[in-house]
C-alpha cells in the first residue's frame, strides 16, 4: 500500500512546533496546530474558544510575523487549523502524521503519547521532535500499532530554511515506515534527509556541538580574540557568516550549556569527553543571564558610540569585561581572502604557521578523529555524517570532505600530533588502497563502505543531477564563465562558471552557442542551471559601470542588445530551453529565466528585477517582459490600469520574491509553464524531465506582434502612482526618474493612445532608456557605490 499524507497534526505551538506547522503547509498539507488551554483564564473566559486557544494562536500569529519568513506564502497560514489538548485532541483522528514539539521533559511526552495512542487511527504516522530525550524510552506502555509507526523526526531550526531532516527508528520501529520518511523528507518536505541513531544529540548536534566546543577550548589555548576565530571559522572555511561565536549568541548559550552538559553526561565512553567541559566563561553568560540576541548581549554587546552610531563589543574571555574588537593582522586569514576555490583553501590554512592556520589545523584534526569513532556509533555511513553538517549547520562541507581535501594521511599525522586517536578502519581503507572517502565516477558519486569496504553509489542521488559528477567527462564545449554538460537522454546543460554566476559576455555568448549546438546537432534541448548557492545575481555591473563611466554608450548600446537578443534566443529557438534555479535569481538571472520555456525553480528561490537599486531598469528583456505580461492579463472590459500599475510598481520598487511560489503572485513565475521544487537538490534532473515532456511535441513560437500598451493613457496613471511613492518616502527623487523610465516602457513609449507594438519595439524603447540612465551623475554613484560595498545607495 502506498502511504499518503494529506493531514498532519502539530502537538506543541512553540518556536518549533509553529514553524513546523507553517513548513507543513507550506507543502499544502491541511494542518491542525494544537497547544495547552491558559492557566489563568477567568470564569467567563473558560467557556470562550477564543481565550482557550490563546496561546496557540498567539504563537502562530507571532511565527506568521517573524522574518526570515517561515511560509513560503503568507495565504498558506489558511491551510492551518488551531484547537487545545483539551477541546480538540480527538481532531487527531483523521490526520495521517501527528508530530509531537512540547517541552523537552520526558514525562510530558510520555502524557502526550498516552492520548494519542488513544486517539490516532490504526496505521497512522506518529513522531517526537525532540532534540535530546532518547527516542526508545517514549513508547513504553504503547500499543504495537504506535510502537510499529513510531520513530523521532528531527527537523533543525528553522524548519522551512534549515535542511537537515534526521529520522530516528527504535527497534520497534517498522521498515515501511523508515523508508516512507527517508523518501517523504526528500521529495515532500524538500529536506536532506538522514538516517540516525538512537544516541545523544542524534547525528547533527553530536558533532555540531563538539565541532563548537573544541573551538571554545582552542581559542582559550591560543589567546585569540572572538571576533578573530569567527572570521577564521566562517566563510573562510566554507561555514556561516556568524562563525562560533555568534553561532552560540544566536542559538543561545543556555541551550548550548545544556547539550553540552547533556552529550558529556550521557556518552560517558567519549574518548573526547574532555572536550566538552563547560567553560568558565559560558558559566559567567548562563549565570549573568547574558545568554545571546534574545537577551541583547552574549560573546557581543550591541551599544551606541559617542557619535551615536551603532557599537558592537565583544567579551574578553579572560577579564570577562567587553571591549572593541581586537583587530589581528593574521597572515593566513589575509593570504586566505584570495584563495577562492574552498578546497585550496582549506589546504593553505591548514598548513598556515601563524596562530589562524593552527587553529583551524588543531580544530580539524580533533574533527577528523572525532567523526572517524563515531562510526558505528551514531550512524553507519560516513556521508550521513557530512550531510547532517551541510544541511543542519550550514557547512559548504562536511567532516570526511574536509579531510579528503587535506588528504587522509595528512589528516591522521595532524590528529596524532595532537594526541588524538583516529579510528582503525580509515587506516585500513588507507592499506588497502584507497585514498579518499568520496569518489565520482560516470555522473555518480560514491563513497566509500566502511562494511563492505568499496565504493557505493551514494543512495538517493541516482534522482540528482549534480554537475560536479559530470566534471571527468570533456565538455561539449566551455569558455571562461560557462560549461555546457551532456547530462544524458540527448539534453544538454549550460552550467554557469564566473564569479557569482553573474551574466558577462561570456555567458550571453555562451547561451547563444549552447542554443546553436543544441539546435545543429542531435539534441532535445537545453538546461540552464547550476548547483552553485545561488542562480544569478545578476548581470556583470562592473562591466556596465566601466563602459559607462567611460561614456562608451556604442559598446553599451551593443551590449545590451547582446543581452537582450540572447534572452530572446531563449524562447525562440527550435529546441526547448528550461531554466533550474536556486537561490538569488536576480537582475539578468531572472530576465533569463522568464524567457525560457518553462523553469524549475527551488522553493527557496529568491527572485527579482533589481536594477533599480543600481539605478537602471531591467535591460535584457525584464521591462519588456512585464509590459507582455500585463497585455496578456488584459481582458474584454478591463480597466487594465491596476494591472500596468501592478506591474510597475514590481519592477520600480525591485521587490524580490522570497519564495518561488512568492514569483508567481509577483508575476516573475508563471503557473501555466514554471514549477517548484521542493528539494533544490532535484531542480535540474525536473528540469531535464520537462525539456524531455516539451521535446515531444515542441514548436519554435512566433514572436509576439500583438502586445497592447496603453501609450500617454497609461502613462498618466503610472506617473501618478509614482508620484504617490514619493510623497510617501518610498522614493528619492532619483527613484522617482528611474520609476519614469519603467513606466515609459510599460506603455510602449509616448504614444497617443492603445496600441498593438512588436517584442522588438519595446526591446527597442527598454534599451534606450536603459541607455539615458548610464548618462545620470546619480545613476554612476549608485552602480559606484554597489560595486564598493556590496550595498545599494538611496541618493
Amino acid at each position: 500500500m502506498s502511504r499518503r499524507i494529506r493531514k498532519a497534526a502539530v502537538l506543541g505551538s512553540g518556536v518549533m512546533g509553529s514553524g513546523i506547522a507553517c513548513h507543513f503547509a507550506n507543502i499544502g498539507l491541511e494542518v491542525l496546530l494544537l497547544d495547552i488551554v491558559p492557566r489563568d483564564l477567568s470564569d467567563d473566559e473558560k467557556s470562550k474558544p477564543q481565550a482557550r486557544n490563546r496561546i496557540v494562536n498567539g504563537a502562530l500569529m507571532k511565527a506568521i510575523k517573524s522574518k526570515p519568513a517561515p511560509l513560503y506564502d503568507k495565504a498558506f497560514a489558511s491551510r492551518i487549523q488551531t484547537g487545545n489538548f483539551e477541546d480538540d485532541f480527538e481532531k487527531i483522528g483523521d490526520c495521517d502524521w501527528v508530530i509531537e514539539v512540547v517541552i523537552e521533559r520526558l514525562d510530558i511526552k510520555k502524557q502526550i503519547f498516552e492520548k494519542v495512542d488513544k486517539y490516532r487511527k490504526a496505521g497512522s504516522l506518529v513522531t517526537s521532535n525532540t532534540s535530546g530525550i532518547p527516542i526508545h524510552m517514549m513508547t513504553d506502555g504503547r500499543s504495537d500499532d504506535f510502537k510499529a509507526h513510531f520513530c523521532g523526526t528531527h527537523f533543525f531550526n528553522p524548519p522551512r530554511y534549515l535542511r537537515l531532516f534526521e529520522i530516528i527508528p527504535t527497534p520497534d520501529t517498522s521498515k515501511e515506515v523508515i523508508d516512507f520518511f527517508m523518501h517523504y523528507g526528500d521529495v515532500f518536505l524538500g529536506k536532506q534527509t538522514v538516517l540516525a541513531k538512537d544516541t545523544p544529540a542524534f547525528i547533527g548536534n553530536r558533532i555540531g556541538v563538539y565541532a563548537m566546543a573544541k573551538i571554545y577550548q582552542l581559542t582559550t589555548d591560543l589567546g585569540l580574540p572572538i571576533s578573530t576565530v569567527d572570521k577564521l571559522t566562517g566563510p573562510a572555511v566554507g561555514r556561516p557568516k556568524t562563525g562560533t561565536y555568534r553561532l552560540g549568541d544566536l542559538v543561545g548559550h543556555d541551550t548550548s550549556v545544556n547539550v553540552i552538559k547533556g552529550i558529556k553526561d550521557n556518552c560517558p565512553d567519549d574518548e573526547q569527553a574532555a572536550t566538552f567541559e563547560v567553560p568558565k566563561y559560558m558559566q559567567f553568560l548562563v549565570e549573568n543571564k547574558f545568554l545571546g540576541n534574545k537577551t541583547g548581549q552574549g560573546f557581543y554587546k550591541k551599544i551606541k558610540g559617542e557619535d551615536g552610531k551603532r557599537q558592537i563589543l565583544e567579551l574578553n574571555l579572560e577579564t570577562l569585561e567587553y571591549e572593541e574588537a581586537t583587530k589581528m593582522d593574521l597572515p593566513s586569514l589575509k593570504a586566505g581572502k584570495q584563495i577562492e576555490d574552498l578546497t585550496k583553501r582549506i589546504q593553505y590554512l591548514f598548513k598556515a604557521e601563524d596562530k589562524g592556520g593552527e587553529l583551524v589545523r588543531r580544530s580539524l584534526a580533533g574533527l577528523f578523529a572525532y567523526v572517524s569513532n563515531r562510526i558505528p556509533e551514531i550512524s553507519d555511513t560516513l556521508y550521513s555524517i557530512d550531510d547532517a553538517m551541510t544541511a543542519g549547520y550550514a557547512w559548504e562541507i562536511g567532516p570526511f570532505q574536509y579531510w579528503d581535501a587535506v588528504g587522509i594521511e595528512a589528516g591522521i599525522e595532524a590528529a596524532e600530533a595532537e594526541g588524538q586517536t583516529v579510528a582503525q578502519w580509515v587506516k585500513d581503507m588507507l592499506a588497502a588502497g584507497h585514498s579518499s572517502f568520496y569518489k565520482r565516477e560516470g555522473g555518480q558519486l560514491k563513497y566509500y563502505d566502511i562494511t563492505q569496504k568499496a565504493y557505493v553509489v551514494k543512495p538517493g542521488t541516482e534522482s540528482f543531477i549534480i554537475l560536479d559528477n559530470y566534471r571527468d567527462q570533456a565538455p561539449v564545449f566551455k569558455n571562461s564563465e560557462v560549461i555546457l554538460h551532456d547530462i544524458g537522454d540527448g539534453v544538454l546543460n549550460l552550467e554557469f562558471i564566473s564569479a557569482h554566476n553573474s551574466i558577462g559576455e561570456g555567458v550571453l555568448r555562451g547561451i547563444n552557442e549552447a542554443i546553436q549546438i543544441a539546435e545543429d546537432g542531435d539534441w532535445k534541448g537545453l538546461v540552464i542551471g547550476n548547483n552553485a548557492t545561488n542562480f544569478s545575481v545578476g548581470a556583470n555591473l562592473m562591466m556596465i559601470g566601466m563602459l559607462a563611466y567611460q561614456q562608451e554608450y556604442d559598446q553599451l548600446n551593443m551590449a545590451i542588445n547582446l543581452f537582450q537578443q540572447t534572452t530572446m534566443r531563449c524562447r525562440y529557438s527550435s529546441i526547448p530551453v528550461v531554466a533550474a534555479t536556486q537561490g538569488y535569481v536576480f537582475g539578468g538571472g531572472c530576465e533569463t529565466l522568464m524567457h525560457c520555456d518553462g523553469a524549475v525553480m527551488a522553493a527557496e528561490s529568491y527572485i527579482g528585477l533589481v536594477e533599480v537599486g543600481v539605478g537602471l531598469i531591467p535591460g535584457g528583456g525584464g521591462t519588456k517582459e512585464f509590459a507582455l505580461r500585463a497585455s496578456d492579463q488584459f481582458f474584454e472590459g478591463d480597466v487594465q490600469i491596476p494591472t500596468l500599475i501592478d506591474k510597475f510598481k514590481t519592477i520600480a520598487m525591485a521587490s524580490v520574491a522570497t519564495s518561488a511560489y512568492e514569483a508567481y503572485n509577483m508575476g516573475y513565475a508563471l503557473e501555466s509553464r514554471d514549477e517548484v521544487a521542493l528539494n533544490k537538490d532535484r531542480n535540474i534532473a525536473l528540469a531535464k524531465h520537462k525539456v524531455l515532456d516539451l521535446a515531444r511535441s515542441y514548436t519554435q513560437p512566433l514572436i509576439r506582434q500583438d502586445i497592447t500598451v496603453l501609450g500617454r493613457t497609461g502613462l498618466a496613471a503610472l506617473y501618478a502612482a509614482a508620484n504617490e511613492l514619493q510623497l510617501g518616502k518610498y522614493a528619492s527623487a532619483h527613484d522617482i526618474t528611474i520609476a519614469k523610465k519603467v513606466a515609459f516602457v510599460l506603455c510602449g513609449g509616448d504614444l497617443t493612445g492603445v496600441q498593438k507594438v512588436s517584442e522588438q519595439y519595446l526591446l527597442d524603447v527598454e534599451r534606450e532608456a536603459f541607455l539615458s540612465l548610464c548618462g545620470e551623475q546619480k545613476t554612476l554613484e549608485r552602480i559606484q557605490h554597489m560595486l564598493q560595498t556590496n550595498k545599494p545607495l538611496r541618493n
